[in-house]
């Protein structure tokens, strides 16, 4: 059994990622801003640690991280001022980043996007704050000591999980939906098999098993 720590534990992806993890025998450590979330987390079997990750500083971070061997971040700002982007999605990430290693955490799972990259979002773009964020959070996971994975899903939906994805170079006219489930899928595959370290893998719903596609 491994202890995994979700942050943004009350996601919709986390949400299903952790039935997944606790069906497998996983002790899940689920953190949440909101305390009023925690009932949800305990009713799926998982530890609710309560934590705003946008004020918490490292050492705080690092407390929670304390005797996880891996580390999910599924959190985000959602929109909202260009500030609060930056403040979750790239600074409260990589103070996250930091507190893994030095919580000596092994594993890290950054859940980006399939596009994430600096500067290809034009500055006067709705999306562009997210976009630098994103990219810049994972530019500084790949300078870490971490066992990194970066997965890039495409646009999420609702749909029932497949089990089966596409990895790809990027978005494309032929289409980029990424189901939540077959995410939440892909999380505990790339945690519980050890495939992908070191790698930045960018999916869509497909044809090929996630086992074997995130593992090529």
């Amino acid at each position: 059994m491994n202890r995994i720590a979700i942050v943004g534990g009350h996601g919709k992806v986390a949400l299903l990622l952790i039935q997944r993890l606790v069906a497998a025998h996983h002790d899940v450590r689920a953190l949440v801003r909101n305390p009023d979330h925690a009932a949800d987390i305990s009713a799926l079997g998982a530890t609710p640690s309560v934590c705003d990750i946008e004020h918490a500083d490292t050492e705080a971070i690092a407390a929670v991280l304390e005797g996880c061997d891996a580390v999910v971040w599924s959190a985000g700002a959602g929109g909202g001022s260009s500030e609060r982007t930056y403040a979750v999605d790239r600074d409260a990430a990589i103070r996250t980043m930091d507190a893994a290693v030095r919580a000596d955490v092994k594993r890290f799972v950054m859940v980006s996007y399939i596009g994430a990259g600096i500067d290809h979002v034009e500055p006067d773009n709705g999306f562009y704050a997210y976009a630098q964020a994103k990219a810049a959070a994972d530019a500084y996971l790949r300078t870490t000591s971490l066992h990194w994975t970066i997965l890039g899903p495409g646009t999420l939906t609702g749909n029932d999980a497949s089990g089966r994805v596409d990895v790809v170079e990027g978005p494309s006219s032929g289409g980029d939906k990424t189901s939540r489930a077959n995410v939440a899928w892909a999380i505990a595959s790339v945690l519980e098999s050890g495939i992908a370290v070191g790698k930045t893998l960018r999916f869509i719903d497909g044809e090929t098993p996630i086992e074997a596609s995130l593992g090529q």
